[in-house]
Parts: structure tokens; sequence; C-alpha cells
């Protein structure tokens, strides 16, 4: 099957979340014998060319062009649809005539380029969506730009054939939330490359070292591992904190950190590039994911196949991940005393970060391998045509 795949993120101008999502199923489908091009976004002028990534085509649009201020996300966004859509004529041109028998885009940045192509070639449009913007604000969503994205997506979901989502949290809120029948949901979980992640067989030495890395925005939670810091630092000698990656909530989180006086035990190091983030991680004593809302967690998955001892917030596809697997602690998303507490239990107690690791790799193994991933999509497109053509 050729599949034309759309996704805002993808490596490497983005790592981890939906970008590793993307890599990982579109080398994944190529590898099973679909052909796959991906159409993205470029960071540079200089990333336009057309460029192969393992077995996968990839096309990159310039979103700047013509040039919208960041501060106006949504008529950015729209503008740089446009130069995806264009796109899909450099695809036809370069790879002598190449169509798509389906088009998948992810989440609703991608929307528009997704919905107006698969129009144009006449075939099945999947969509996954990774969250929705209702849930990200606890189901109060503010007037303005929220309530805005919000009504694209659900414009989505009803131009869509398929909707895929990671978690059975998501899949319920899009059923219930934009009142659409459980047939038309359908849950693939993400999935990862264990071998990219491989430290379960490695013989390092973890140390008193708590890493968490990500887009740093509000809901992710830093802030709470940040406060969480101030308990550890009088129950754990020696104790330090890696918070890695960017993103707009990074001077409030260094505030906050100078004003709870922990700023010599936490490393803001910013972006780490995939080589430096597997080493410090497999040097962790324990890796924490403190999201205040998370649809699903793909860093969680990271550091389960890392080896690393993992604690998550009890929220949304985080706690899906993790319940009843054995392969985690969690606590109560917000509460620093709570996470305070896991983090002593797993840095003070070798057997238990052991069993942990160990029940981890099970998981890995069972669930989230990408080959079992890409079969179950593709099942999904064979779904979406038959439905598509009648």
């Amino acid at each position: 099957m050729r599949v034309l795949m759309l996704s805002w993120d993808f490596p490497p101008q983005a790592v981890g979340g939906t970008a590793a999502h993307v890599f990982g199923l579109s080398n994944a489908l190529a590898e099973a014998g679909h052909e796959v091009v991906v159409l993205t976004i470029a960071d540079r002028r200089a990333d336009l060319a057309a460029e192969r990534v393992g077995p996968v085509r990839v096309f990159r649009a310039d979103p700047l062009m013509p040039w919208i201020p960041e501060e106006r996300p949504l008529a950015l966004t729209a503008s740089a649809n446009h130069a995806i859509v264009k796109l899909a004529d450099r695809v036809e041109t370069e790879l002598d005539g190449w169509t798509p028998d389906v088009v998948h885009g992810h989440d609703w940045r991608v929307g528009w380029a997704s919905d107006t192509l698969a129009t144009l070639y006449g075939v099945p449009f999947v969509l996954t969506m990774h969250g929705t913007e209702r849930v990200r604000h606890g189901d109060n969503l503010p007037p303005g730009e929220p309530t805005d994205i919000s009504s694209i997506e659900w414009w989505l979901a009803f131009r869509a054939d398929r909707l895929i989502s990671p978690t059975r949290f998501i899949v319920d809120q899009l059923v219930e939330g934009f009142e659409l029948s459980p047939e038309q949901v359908v849950r693939i979980p993400n999935g990862i490359d264990p071998s990219q992640w491989d430290g379960h067989d490695r013989p390092t030495e973890r140390g008193p070292l708590i890493v968490s890395w990500g887009r740093v925005q509000y809901e992710k939670g830093f802030q709470v591992l940040a406060r969480a810091m101030t308990t550890l630092r009088g129950r754990v000698p020696d104790v330090t904190c890696t918070i890695a990656g960017r993103g707009s909530y990074l001077p409030e989180l260094q505030t906050q950190i100078d004003v709870e006086g922990v700023s010599d035990l936490i490393d803001l190091p910013g972006f780490l590039r995939d080589d430096d983030l597997r080493a410090l991680v497999h040097r962790a004593g324990c890796v924490v994911i403190p999201s205040l809302y998370e649809p699903f967690g793909i860093v969680a998955l990271e550091a389960l196949a890392a080896g690393a001892p993992l604690i998550v917030a009890r929220t949304g596809g985080l706690a899906e991940l993790i319940a009843g697997t054995d392969a985690g602690l969690t606590f109560e998303p917000g509460n620093p005393d709570d996470l305070a507490h896991c983090v002593e239990t797993v840095l003070r107690d070798p057997r238990l970060a052991e069993q942990l690791t160990t029940s981890a790799r099970e998981l890995i193994e069972k669930k989230y391998a990408w080959e079992a991933i890409a079969a179950t999509t593709a099942q999904v497109y064979e779904t979406a045509a038959v439905g598509h053509r009648g």
C-alpha cells in the first residue's frame, strides 16, 4: 500500500512525542513492504531537499513563507498547511507519478492539508489524534486560541474516515466529547524500538540522579519535580536532577528553581542529542515523568526501554501505561510530596529498582514493538479503504 503520512513534527527538527511516533511507524510500515512518503515542515530552507530517512521518503515544506509572526499560531499553521499541500506536486514529479492509496495525518496542525490531499486523490483519510485541546485544558476550554483549535479537531474528527488514538483514555474522550461512533475510533498504542534505548543488559552504575525530559511546557509538570527536590535534598544524600528539553515555560521553570533554592541540584541543559540523552538515562537512578496532562507519554516508553526505574504521574495515558504492570511507580499529579516519597523509595531500594526494570523489559517486548503496531495500523488503512469505497 502507498501511504502518504503528514506530521508537523519529524526528526531531526523535533524529537520525542509525535516526531518519534511518526518516525517509528513510517519506518516500520516501509520495512513491512509498504511505500511510505512523509510530508513535514523544515526549520531551515537548507532542509527543503527531499531525502531518504531509512526506507522512507521525506519531503519538507517551508512554513515561513509568507512570514507570519509566531504570536499568531493558527494563521501560521494554516499558511504552512498550504505549503504542505503544494509538496504533493513535488512528490509526483520526483517520484515518477507516485500517488497514495491512503493519507494519514497526525494531529490538527496538519489536518487541513491531510483532508485536502485525501480529497484530491480520492483516497481514505486516516487521522491519529495524540491528544485533544479540551483534555489539555482539563475540560475547561478558555476562549480564544484553545477554543479555535478544539473546533478544528472536532471538524477533523468528522472529516476522517477513521481515527486512531494511542490510549483508551483519549479514545473515550473522542467518542464522548465529539459524539463519535465507537467503531470510528481505534486504539493503537505508540511503539518504540528497544534497541535504540538498550540499557537493560548494560552494566552501568546508577547513582542518585533523577532524569526527566521533554517539551518544557506548564502541563509537563517539571515545576512539580523542582519543588520535590527541596524535600529530597534532606532525604537522599548527593541527589541531583537533570531536566532536558526546550519550550516556552523554560524561563518560568528556571525562576521557580531559583526561588526554591535548588539551582545547585537541578541542571537544565536544554536540548540533548539522542546519544547524550541515552547515556544520561543509563546513568539515572530513576526517570520521572511529572506531567499534569499526558495523552500517552512516549518519554515513559523510552525510559522503560532504557532500563531506568520509572516514576510517572497518575494521569491520562501515563497511568494507563503503567497500571497493573509492576513496571513503574505512580504518584498523584501535581503533588511534590508524593513524588518525593516515590523517588526516595526507588533510590534507597536497589532490589525494587531491579524489579521495576525487569518488568519494564517484559512490557516493552510484549506490547510496544513497532512491527505489531505497523501491522495493526495497516489493517486500519484497509478498513478505511473499504468504508471509503462504500
